[in-house]
């Protein structure tokens, strides 16, 4: 239908009941949070380092070395760049549509709201699966991380008392999970500033050896590695093989959009968080892959033993930075660094046991899931989707009887089309929004966020996406490389995404929702109407940063009226 400008309320379409702006011009009664049992406790601090904690983790700091050993210095720069900017893009176009609409489960209940209920049926359980499977990832990552100092640490002891830590961590109120985020955060922020440190001060001479060794390493060995084939074309395959290794390792987006329904003044603080996203691609993941290639050649001797199931494989040894400190003949910044790769891996761990848990609860608040899952505690943690999600870390066992790397191997597998298919979701959920305010004509400048180079760097980004879901695992297909637990591993999310999505479509006759008919309204006035109770201004990340420190305690970000 077509929308008349007088029935519109800041920027969205009444429901249509002729009473414009008094329909929903909110002047008295009680305020909630959500329109679920959800509750907005998250802070400016905390949002911004969970963002982190979710996005960083082995793969920046020990994977990435797989990539240079394959690709070269200037390959893995390349890939790692090139992805940072799709990924910039995957976020410009979230962005606009979580900090408009910050409802619980984030993009997943947008899909099916916005595009087709089927649609975020497929979506929710894809990031379920993917969050809940990349706990026992990081689980098992975290046995090999400390098997670094020693190699008789039981897997089983290791997994037991993460476990429980990541039970703790979560079953209390949201605060919780968020306090314990950000200072687990903070760790890898100081990991990441340690080691660039390091590269920078020994690749001007600072080091033992007093070799000012700078971009040595791009003209010998060379800046680019062929890859299981001979020049230009193996030179490609190695640039191929750093990209489907940054589709792994740059991801974050997705997290932001799960904590807007926990979060405190969504509007700004939502907005906030994924501003930074762009900064924070270009400081952790370009940078760090320079880093990466300058630090270490890529045909190091015990980097190529490493990433070919050799000793240290999967430990911090196999980090390129460690291989490098031990290069130089530096002691105890070795053993630093894998004190801050268990906090990294845990913290890791700990906000993929956050986001698994609300993905499902959004998927039962939809429908998609058995209704007794909505159960809350009075602090707001769904506690039915909380226990569900605890029992797949205990897949880490498998360990036990396999090969940590196997393990890690087969899991990485798995999940790299699963976050893939999570952003070719997005992509299209944006579409369809995009559609929708052409169609229902909401000037998209009056949103809180309004993305730039729309429609068109989705249409690409999702393009973009697609091609790499179909073609990371082309490897398998080459003469004499066919394997079945490779393949299965490759594609079989790629496989179970659209039989879910028929399955439901089928079972529930869905239809796609026409542009016109989208639901633009929702929970915007709710929204709205609890972002205009706080009598208080919003304190900035650095302010409170500054109340850890004890000044400045006095400003509050949370007075309302009453």
């Amino acid at each position: 239908m077509d929308i008349d400008e007088s029935t519109k309320y800041n920027g969205y379409p009444s429901k249509g009941d002729g009473q414009g702006e008094k329909a929903y011009d909110v002047q008295h009664g009680e305020t909630r949070d959500n329109s679920d049992e959800l509750q907005r406790h998250l802070g400016n601090r905390q949002i911004q380092l969970i963002a982190i904690g979710g996005s960083i983790g082995t793969a920046l700091f020990v994977s990435i070395g797989g990539a240079l050993n394959k690709a070269g210095p200037a390959s893995l720069f390349m890939a790692y760049t090139f992805y940072s900017l799709i990924m910039a893009m995957v976020n410009n176009s979230i962005a606009e549509m979580s900090t408009y609409m910050p409802v619980s489960g984030g993009f997943v209940r947008l899909a099916g709201h916005w595009v087709d209920e089927a649609l975020g049926f497929t979506a929710g359980w894809n990031f379920f699966l993917y969050e809940a499977l990349l706990i026992p990832f990081e689980i098992t990552a975290l046995h090999t991380v400390l098997g670094f100092w020693r190699d008789d640490i039981p897997i089983w002891g290791v997994a037991i008392a993460v476990i429980v830590l990541y039970g703790a961590c979560n079953v209390l109120a949201v605060q919780a999970y968020g306090e314990a985020e950000f200072w687990l955060s903070g760790g890898k922020v100081i990991l990441i500033i340690m080691l660039y440190c390091f590269t920078f001060i020994t690749m001007v001479g600072g080091n033992p050896r007093n070799d000012a060794y700078g971009f040595r390493y791009w003209n010998k060995p060379g800046a680019m590695h062929a890859y299981l084939a001979s020049g230009t074309k193996g030179e490609f395959e190695g640039f191929l093989a750093a990209l489907w290794a940054a589709s792994f390792c740059i991801v974050g987006p997705e997290y932001i959009s799960m904590v807007a329904g926990e979060a405190k003044r969504p509007r700004t603080y939502i907005k906030n968080a994924y501003k930074t996203v762009y900064w924070r691609y270009g400081i952790f993941f370009i940078i760090g892959a320079l880093c990466t290639g300058i630090v270490v050649p890529y045909n190091d001797p015990q980097l190529d033993a490493v990433n070919n199931g050799g000793e240290g494989a999967g430990t911090a040894a196999a980090s390129p930075y460690v291989i490098a400190m031990r290069n130089l003949g530096i002691s105890v910044l070795p053993d630093l660094t894998n004190a801050l790769l268990v906090t990294s891996i845990f913290s890791a761990g700990n906000t993929y046991t956050y986001a698994a848990s609300r993905s499902l609860y959004s998927l039962s608040v939809q429908g998609h899931a058995p209704r007794f899952l909505r159960k809350c505690t009075k602090q707001g943690v769904p506690i039915w989707c909380f226990a569900i999600t605890m029992c797949f870390p205990f897949l880490s066992f498998l360990a036990v009887s396999s090969a940590s790397n196997e393990v890690l191997t087969w899991l990485v597998g798995l999940l790299t089309a699963s976050g893939l298919i999570d952003f070719i979701i997005m992509m299209i959920t944006y579409i369809a929004f995009y559609k929708a305010t052409v169609a229902q004509g909401i000037d998209r400048k009056s949103l809180p966020y309004c993305g730039w180079f729309q429609p068109y760097q989705t249409y690409f980004a999702l393009a973009f996406e697609v091609v790499v879901v179909f073609v990371s695992g082309y490897r398998v297909f080459l003469p004499g490389n066919f394997t079945y637990d490779v393949f299965f591993t490759t594609y079989t999310m790629v496989g179970v995404a659209p039989c879910l999505y028929v399955f439901w479509k089928f079972f529930k006759k869905t239809k796609i929702i026409p542009s016109r008919e989208v639901d633009l309204v929702w929970d915007a006035p709710l929204i709205d109407a609890y972002e205009a109770s706080f009598v208080s201004p919003p304190t900035s990340f650095w302010t409170e940063i500054i109340q850890l420190l004890g000044f400045r305690r006095g400003v509050k970000d949370d007075v309302r009226n009453t």
